[in-house]
């Protein structure tokens, strides 16, 4: 237990005694301490937290492998000394996890229907930027790029698999028959988290999210260093394609989005050139030592292919290109993007937020030139269902880290 902690129960400690000592009103008393808890939990900065700076480590796996039982036995110890090299880099993931969990658990039970999509990704964004310090008066509110929300968050709803955030004016509600990926990422330095789970009120899509929960997990527990990408995307559609789900009277064996995937994570890049595929597809690739993974699946009752359709709003700064737009009001969105985002993806409503105006076709005007990429939607057929859970892993010499592991998935 830490001091802080210590204190904080000791001050609740005389509070209580206090109460039982001095004759109050009832209800008076119960406001006030419902008051006192609601501010207590209220998002602020992780540093306030912990003030060591030594955050919590996730959920530690060991390798399954065969090859890779010397990994945890007589060569440990040197394989340890090696970890420890990285050690600030693990760190850093770490508290970008811990953001993230404590996001999670902000807004989960605020997710009802009735409540629009703007509200959703603005609750989770505000929340995100609370614990970076990077809201209004936080202590990075000058340092964008150190730390904070690492892309648009995902909303995504029935047929849609990913990539949907409201743009401004947006007024879609959550229905109770929906079924909503929510998908978002905290960086602190550039080191991404990114973790998603998918949002069902009516319990007869238990059986979607099971399987590509179960899908998830199989594909976690079989990652592992020098271990093939398709041997994995292989593992993850058979435990898939196990499951059916019946809705109004129809059955439907569950999919893998054939077309989505996984992908390895590089500073200040959601992807960094690796991908982790959902079904067998020959990819001889192998995971290495010290990588950094999303691993995430989608399932689907549809046809198990995702196209672009609708309107975009998600967007990043095409890393490897160094072309200069020729409009002048083009130069000086991209100076704005450069100096919030970096190679970071963002979204439209962000660059609302940075007071920008009448900005889409100087963005537009990029995109056409290549030096900004689009991401549309991604959405399989009308009227299908899509499900997607997905975790950060860190494969560290002796084990793998499964750093975005929360009590909730």
């Amino acid at each position: 237990m830490s001091e802080e902690e210590a204190k904080e129960i000791k001050n609740e400690d005389v509070e209580v005694d206090s109460a039982v000592d001095t004759p109050v009103d009832e209800s008076a008393s119960k406001k006030k301490k419902k008051k006192k808890k609601k501010s207590k939990n209220a998002p602020k900065n992780i540093a306030l937290i912990y003030p060591d700076e030594k955050y919590p480590e996730g959920e530690w796996m060991d390798y399954g492998q065969d090859f890779n039982t010397k990994r945890v036995t007589d060569e440990e110890k040197r394989y340890l000394e090696r970890d420890r090299e990285h050690e600030q880099r693990w760190n850093d993931i770490r508290k970008a996890a811990e953001i993230h969990r404590r996001v999670r658990k902000h807004v989960q039970n605020r997710i009802q229907p009735g409540i629009t999509l703007t509200e959703i990704v603005e609750m989770v964004e505000n929340a995100t930027r609370k614990y970076t310090g990077t809201d209004v008066g936080g202590s990075h509110v000058n340092r964008p790029k150190s730390q904070g929300v690492a892309f648009p968050t995902g909303v995504s709803l029935n047929h849609c698999a990913a990539h949907f955030t409201p743009n401004a004016g947006d007024t879609t509600v959550l229905k109770y028959e929906d079924v909503m990926k929510v998908d978002f990422g905290v960086h602190v330095n550039g080191y991404i988290v990114d973790s998603a789970w998918t949002v069902a009120f009516d319990p007869k899509y238990d059986p979607l999210l099971d399987a590509v929960r179960d899908a998830t997990n199989t594909g976690i527990k079989e990652a592992g260093i020098d271990v093939r990408l398709t041997d994995i995307g292989e593992a993850i559609q058979e435990v898939m394609e196990s499951y059916e789900v019946t809705l109004d009277g129809k059955t439907f064996q569950v999919k893998p989005c054939r077309n989505l995937c996984g992908h390895n994570i590089a500073p200040y890049r959601i992807h960094g050139g690796k991908s982790v595929p959902i079904v067998k597809n020959g990819d001889e690739t192998k995971m290495e030592e010290g990588e950094h993974f999303a691993i995430e699946t989608f399932g689907t009752t549809g046809r198990g292919y995702v196209v672009q359709r609708g309107e975009c709003s998600h967007y990043a700064r095409a890393a490897d290109v160094d072309a200069q737009p020729s409009l002048l009001r083009a130069k000086a969105l991209l100076k704005t993007i450069n100096e919030n985002f970096g190679t970071l993806p963002w979204c439209r409503r962000y660059l609302d937020r940075l007071g920008e105006e009448n900005y889409l076709y100087a963005l537009n005007h990029m995109v056409k030139q290549g030096i900004i990429q689009d991401y549309p939607p991604l959405n399989d057929i009308y009227g299908s269902y899509t499900a997607q859970y997905e975790h950060t892993i860190l494969l560290h010499p002796h084990k793998k880290e499964v750093v975005s592991k929360g009590d909730d998935y």
